[in-house]
């Protein structure tokens, strides 16, 4: 993908390229970035975090988080997606955590069950996509509230975006350099791979989650053979687009 466009949209203003240093540098250069937080609502959401192990995703969390960063509780209505708010702020914050702490030639698997480094883009993927999970441990037991509020109708274009975007994301911090058809082929794959990954590890009662890494390897591998056996593009497209869809279906999602 052209790289060249973005670039020059971000040269072509100083204040932006002052923005987005602070924020941080983007990897994926086609996206533009997230719209900025003032420093009330970041510092409100980053505080309600924190309250999600004991709270939630509700809107308890969120006047805790205000409380705690020092604004009156009605600090809250600053967020008109209520509770949906903190939930976006975790997958957006994590996501943008991956590329500050990996790139292709220094990702290592977050795993105690595979000391090896990885040597390819799919090694690359499996690392990074384990360690995006992983961030999901302190809140997992809670991270079915936040799978409710993500099927929400209202929420769903900011549900499959925010997807598409972690799957874009892993896919160039591991290194993929396809720019043809493949490059949409392998973000739907994983989109797909992900949201079935991640429901299922929320049910996952293994140490150190063995089982959900297990689950992951094989739908990647999975995805590895159907793609080789499987010639015809909008075919392998369409396996994957189903594998999505019943992801979100098993969500709640009624499609």
């Amino acid at each position: 993908m052209s790289r060249y466009r973005a670039l020059t949209r971000v040269r072509c203003s100083s204040s932006r390229q002052t923005l987005i240093q602070q924020v941080r540098p983007y990897h994926s250069y086609e996206h533009d970035l997230p719209p900025p937080l003032s420093s009330a609502e970041n510092a409100i959401l980053a505080a309600g975090i924190s309250h999600v192990p004991t709270h939630g995703f509700t809107t308890t969390a969120l006047i805790n988080g205000a409380r705690d960063a020092g604004y009156i509780d009605v600090s809250a209505n600053l967020f008109p997606s209520g509770a949906f708010s903190l939930v976006k702020y975790h997958l957006v914050t994590q996501r943008l955590a991956l590329a500050q702490n990996g790139t292709s030639s220094t990702i290592k698997e977050p795993t105690k069950h595979r000391t090896r480094e990885p040597t390819n883009v799919l090694d690359n993927v499996r690392a990074l996509t384990l360690k995006r999970l992983r961030a999901n441990e302190p809140i997992i037991h809670r991270w079915q509230e936040a799978l409710a509020l993500l099927a929400m109708p209202k929420h769903i274009p900011d549900s499959l975006r925010e997807l598409a975007l972690l799957s874009d994301e892993i896919h160039f911090l591991a290194g993929d350099k396809s720019v043809d058809t493949s490059w949409y082929i392998k973000r739907a794959g994983l989109s797909a791979i992900y949201a079935s990954t991640e429901l299922f590890m929320t049910q996952d009662q293994s140490t150190n989650f063995k089982e959900t890494e297990d689950f992951l390897d094989r739908r990647l591998d999975g995805a590895q053979g159907l793609r080789s056996i499987v010639g015809d593009t909008g075919r392998w497209a369409g396996v994957q687009a189903m594998g999505l869809i019943s992801g979100l279906r098993s969500k709640g999602l009624r499609i």
